[in-house]
């Protein structure tokens, strides 16, 4: 019987039963900047025009485009080395009723800093943590945005050597004001963004921002495109 019974094992093992199921497509995972640089003012222009972003129609089709297979998203605020708040917990978006509840989340969020530097290496050592309690999904995505560069901490290529990070994307949004938008976005491009297709979307200001949002979520919840013509950075 021991006999008969191993070919039978070893072919269950070897992946004869499915997979189980993905829980959504994408996992996408968002940094928000809270820096000293940003003004009480702005940070509300980032908060409420991420919500806004997330609620305008042509972003919530794309995100309830796949019901089956939904997206999941997380927000956190990062500024300093050890200052990380989470203000959306991992929430699949699978209804109308969830995007809302999201962005509602986004929009009524208390600062939780105002007077740290900017540690985008400490931010990216963070979304590794965070990274580890997503959901199944077939893609895995982290879109940091700030208006400055990294100023504390180790450079986000040292968290890239150091964090599990393989195989999530990481995309940047530049916020112009504090500095040029377009001088941010180079570095953005040359130090942060990393993976397959990986992007960089520019906001010429705050004002500016929940338009820079909205472009770039639509472009962030896209399926991957093999050969696409942003080239690939830091893959770390």
């Amino acid at each position: 019987m021991e006999a008969r019974l191993a070919p039978c094992l070893a072919l269950i093992c070897g992946g004869l039963f499915p997979a189980p199921a993905l829980a959504c497509r994408l996992a996408l995972l968002l940094a928000v900047d809270v820096s000293s640089s940003i003004d009480a003012e702005e940070y509300q222009l980032q908060s409420k025009g991420l919500a806004a972003a997330l609620l305008a129609p042509d972003v919530q089709a794309e995100i309830l485009s796949w019901p089956d297979a939904p997206v999941a998203l997380a927000v956190y605020e990062f500024s300093g080395r050890y200052q990380h708040k989470t203000v959306l917990d991992w929430t699949l978006l699978s209804g109308p009723s969830e995007v809302l509840q999201a962005a509602e989340t986004i929009s009524t969020a208390v600062r939780s800093e105002t007077e740290f530097p900017t540690s985008i290496g400490y931010a990216l050592g963070h979304a590794a943590s965070l990274f580890r309690a997503a959901p199944n999904c077939s893609e895995y995505k982290l879109d940091l945005s700030g208006d400055g560069r990294n100023n504390e901490g180790f450079k986000p290529s040292l968290a890239y050597r150091n964090f599990p990070l393989a195989g999530i994307t990481v995309n940047a949004l530049a916020i112009g004001g504090a500095e040029n938008p377009t001088d941010l976005a180079r570095y953005y491009f040359e130090e942060v963004i990393k993976g397959p297709g990986a992007f960089v979307e520019i906001a010429e200001d705050h004002h500016d921002f929940e338009r820079a949002m909205r472009k770039k979520l639509l472009r962030e919840m896209q399926v991957q495109v093999i050969g696409a013509l942003t080239p690939p950075v830091n893959e770390g």
